[in-house]
């Protein structure tokens, strides 16, 4: 059994991976196709659930402009693509909204948020830009100079997209109006001054939506109740932990990822530059040991919205600045930036733990974001 995967780098390239299930229930990694439609530095990777299509964000880290580009993917990993927009600069985030009518766009860089409609072919439109200033810089005034939208999320009943701004400490809201997937933006909520919201996740648990926040500057992931107005969305704090959950969180540290498992029951998260685990090298016959940051999970509560921190686990190397689940939550892949690795490993799907790495492949460059096309 084969299972496709892409993976982007700030050398400029979308590699394809297939990964390989072997009758002895090994697994293995291998390198099917490289694109590089998205030159100079892709920086993220979005799946379209409702047309198969990948949109694949350049940040544009050497140039002015940044870009989107649509791909049609393929059984063989091979993508083509279908249509490729200059955008403002420093995109590094994207969801699809609006039933897969309409795509948000965060940029870093370009202290921005842009909306674009998807066309029947899978390639896109632009609709709206939304630029942000600051008055003054906020806290961390060399991280927090201007502001930085960091993700773009879509709330379970697919009518609010929210952004965390690491730069304004803020999670801005937009209203989607479903007829014309045109975006309005609302009352920003406030995050703690200084601690630089990044990446997020919804749940809907029967009457209740919780939202959950990792704050890279703070380094702390919050648990929020959504209330939901006639054409608003807020949210109500019921808890808030380092991104270490019972250790003290080392000087340096830099917590980055957030998803939810398919079934609900866990939040998982990464955090960079903290080396906390030895690991045994993927080289064959070498007994060296390598550094590893770290993945973590939370076990949710979904009567109350908590989070327990549930496990600290090595990510399979340094800078863990994206990872995904499989569609049954049963494998991770993690993209290890400073590393130019991808790792695959296990999860315990009923105790909620990860496992073994059972399987790795070298990706030229920075990687950026690796996703499943399962």
């Amino acid at each position: 059994m084969t299972t496709n995967l892409y993976v982007s780098s700030y050398i400029g390239t979308i590699t394809s991976l297939q990964l390989t299930r072997h009758p002895d229930a090994s697994y293995s990694l291998t390198q099917v196709a490289v694109n590089d439609g998205s030159y100079p530095n892709p920086s993220w990777l979005t799946r379209d659930e409702h047309n198969g299509v990948v949109y694949c964000l350049d940040e544009g880290l050497t140039v002015l402009d940044g870009s989107l580009a649509s791909y049609k993917t393929s059984a063989s990993g091979v993508l083509t693509q279908i249509d490729r927009h200059s955008t403002i600069n420093g995109p590094v985030s994207s969801v699809v909204y609006n039933g897969g009518k309409a795509l948000a766009v965060a940029h870093y860089t370009g202290s921005a948020v842009t909306s674009w409609a998807i066309l029947p072919s899978g390639g896109v439109q632009l609709l709206q830009e939304f630029p942000f200033t600051l008055s003054k810089p906020g806290p961390d005034p060399s991280r927090q100079e201007a502001p930085h939208p960091h993700q773009a999320v879509v709330d379970p009943t697919d009518s609010f997209i929210v952004v965390p701004d690491l730069g304004a400490d803020l999670v801005r809201i937009f209203r989607i109006d479903h007829s014309t997937s045109l975006l309005t933006e609302l009352v920003p909520f406030k995050a703690s001054l200084g601690s630089g919201p990044r990446h997020g996740a919804f749940l809907a648990s029967g009457d209740a939506t919780y939202f959950f926040l990792v704050s890279e500057l703070g380094n702390t992931v919050t648990s929020y109740r959504v209330l939901y107005g006639s054409d608003s969305l807020s949210f109500e704090e019921l808890s808030s932990s380092g991104i270490y959950g019972d250790r003290k969180t080392p000087e340096g540290a830099a917590a980055a990822a957030a998803l939810l498992t398919p079934d609900d029951k866990y939040l998982l998260t990464s955090s960079r530059n903290a080396t906390l685990f030895q690991i045994p090298s993927f080289e064959p016959d070498s007994s060296t040991l390598i550094p590893s940051d770290t993945l973590q999970s939370w076990k949710i509560d979904h009567g109350t919205g908590r989070l327990e921190f549930h496990q600290l686990a090595p990510a399979g190397g340094r800078f863990p600045r994206q990872f995904s689940v499989n569609r049954d939550g049963t494998l991770a892949a993690v993209g290890l930036q400073h590393d130019g690795r991808v790792v695959i490993v296990q999860r315990d799907v009923e105790n909620g733990t990860f496992g073994r790495f059972v399987a790795e492949i070298d990706v030229p460059g920075n990687v950026t974001c690796v996703i499943w096309d399962d």
